[in-house]
C-alpha cells in the first residue's frame, strides 16, 4: 500500500490525517472517523478505499456525545465522492495530463565517423534531422536494448548485436513540443556499421559528418543538450583510451513557459549524471 498514515491531537479532539503517495493531505476533523484512502495501481480503473470507523477513547467519550450512524455515514460518503481536482497542488480543472512515453534513439557511425541521420516525415520532430530510433513495445515488455536492436534493423536494415549497443544517455523530456512526455534511452552502436542511404516510409537516411549538422534543421534539444553531452562522453572512446564510451543522464524542461529574451529556446535543463 503506498500511503502512510498518522493522527494528530488537537485540543480534546483526535484529527485524523491521510497522507496519500502524490503529496496531499486530507484532515478531518471528526473524531469518529479516520478515512484511509489506498492509492491503486496503474492497472486498476477506480480507486479503493478501506474505511475505519474508530471509536473515541473512554475520557473523550465522556466529554462529547457519539455521532448518530447516519451522521458517521454520510461524512465518510462526502470524503469518498470528493473531486481530487479540486485539492489543493492538484492539477487545475479542465487541463488533460500530457501522455508520458518511452523511446530509443540510435547513434550509428560509419568507418569514417559520419553519422546516421533520418529526416523525419513523422511528427515528433516533423521535418528535422535526427537518430534513427522509436518507442517501446510496452505491452510485450521489450527492454530498451531490445527496442534498439529491433528499431534499427527496421529503419537501417541490419542487425546490431546487443553486446554492441552501449547505453550512452538517458533522457528526461518534460512537455517536448507541448505535447508529451519523454523518457529516452541513447544508445550508441560500438564500431563502424554500414547502412546505404534511402527514401522510406519515415523519411530520408543519409549520413552526415558531425561539422555538417550546423546547416541541418536539427532539433534544438538535440543541437544544444544531447550533441554535446554525447560528444563529452564518448571523446575517451573515440580517443583510443576507453574501450567504452561513458554516460549522461539529463532532465530537460521543453515548457515554452521558460522561454525569455536570454534564453530564446525556453529550454532549461539539469545534468542529473
Amino acid at each position: 500500500m503506498n500511503a502512510e498514515f498518522a493522527e494528530v491531537k488537537k485540543g480534546t479532539q483526535r484529527k485524523a490525517v491521510t497522507r496519500v503517495k502524490t503529496g496531499l493531505v486530507f484532515p478531518f476533523a471528526d473524531p469518529c472517523i479516520s478515512v484511509l484512502l489506498c492509492i491503486p495501481c496503474l492497472k486498476t480503473s477506480a480507486p479503493s478505499a478501506f474505511i475505519s470507523l474508530r471509536s473515541q477513547d473512554e475520557t473523550e467519550a465522556r466529554r462529547q456525545p457519539k455521532r448518530p450512524p447516519e451522521q458517521v455515514s454520510a461524512a465518510v460518503f462526502s470524503f469518498l465522492s470528493w473531486d481530487m481536482t479540486t485539492a489543493p497542488n492538484a492539477p487545475s480543472a479542465g487541463i488533460a495530463p500530457l501522455p508520458y512515453k518511452i523511446a530509443t534513439l540510435c547513434d550509428l557511425r560509419d568507418k569514417d565517423g559520419r553519422m546516421l541521420l533520418l529526416r523525419r516525415l513523422k511528427a515528433p520532430n516533423f521535418g528535422m534531422v535526427s537518430p534513427i530510433g522509436g518507442k517501446l513495445d510496452v505491452h510485450t515488455g521489450e527492454s530498451p536494448a531490445q527496442c534498439a536492436r529491433r528499431e534499427i534493423a527496421e529503419e537501417a536494415g541490419i542487425d546490431v548485436p546487443i553486446g554492441r549497443l552501449h547505453l550512452l544517455g538517458m533522457i528526461s523530456e518534460t512537455a517536448y513540443e507541448g505535447k508529451t512526455h519523454w523518457l529516452i534511452f541513447y544508445y550508441r552502436v560500438l564500431g563502424p556499421v554500414w547502412v546505404e542511404p534511402r527514401q522510406m516510409r519515415e523519411g530520408e537516411l543519409a549520413w552526415f559528418h558531425k561539422h555538417e549538422l550546423t546547416g541541418l534543421p536539427v532539433p534544438e534539444t538535440d543541437r544544444l543538450i544531447i550533441f554535446p553531452q554525447v560528444d563529452k562522453h564518448e571523446a575517451e572512446y573515440l580517443a583510443g583510451r576507453a574501450e567504452r564510451p561513458g554516460f549522461f543522464a539529463v532532465h530537460i524542461d521543453c515548457d515554452e513557459a521558460g522561454k525569455t529574451p536570454e534564453n530564446p529556446s525556453g529550454l532549461r535543463w539539469t545534468v542529473e549524471q
